[in-house]
């Protein structure tokens, strides 16, 4: 088997459950021997700023609570394996058996790394933050880094400029006439 056959799918889980699921899933494949089926598991998070007693912190916060993304070929047999994990409920799909995830829908939760060729934003952009706490923040590309995938972006924040990291999927360019 193949990588390129793989498929992004949704495994519900009991909520604050996502982080040992994922535990448990990785000894599983281990002692398995399934590295050829099961290719990924992300547990997507985003970074929250949080003011608490008049400071700011920035804090993780996990996007899809209760939910756990798998990059697998699917087979009726890892179905089996993984509906039986400690803490999987079932996978998101029509009688719980697994749905695989779209194109449309992998980019826009940020599963899978954007292509250099793809990213068409350079230094000095003006850009629109389109997901996560800034959401709707207008800014500046001061900074990318492709190998991590982020950007730093300078936005208009407490009366002051601020510099944001976040991810190529969290921004859109925008034109200024």
């Amino acid at each position: 088997m193949e990588e390129a056959n793989a498929k992004w799918y949704v495994i519900h889980t009991y909520s604050t459950y996502e982080s040992a699921v994922k535990t448990n899933l990785e000894k599983m494949i281990e002692n398995n021997n399934l590295q050829k089926y099961i290719y990924e598991i992300a547990i997507p998070v985003e970074k929250d700023i949080v003011e608490k007693n008049g400071k700011r912190k920035v804090v993780e916060r996990k996007k899809f609570p209760a939910y756990v993304f798998i990059k697998m070929i699917y087979t009726d047999n890892l179905w089996y394996m993984i509906t039986n994990t400690r803490g999987v409920t079932g996978f998101v799909g029509p009688g719980g058996k697994g749905l695989p995830l779209t194109v449309a829908e992998i980019k826009r939760m940020g599963l899978e790394k954007i292509d250099a060729a793809e990213f068409d934003i350079k230094v000095g952009d003006n850009v629109r933050v389109i997901s996560g706490a800034l959401e709707t923040f207008l800014g500046t590309v001061e900074e990318i880094n492709m190998e991590k995938q982020k950007v730093r972006v300078i936005v208009h924040m407490f009366g002051r400029q601020t510099p944001v990291e976040l991810e190529f999927n969290q921004i859109e360019k925008i034109n200024l006439v």
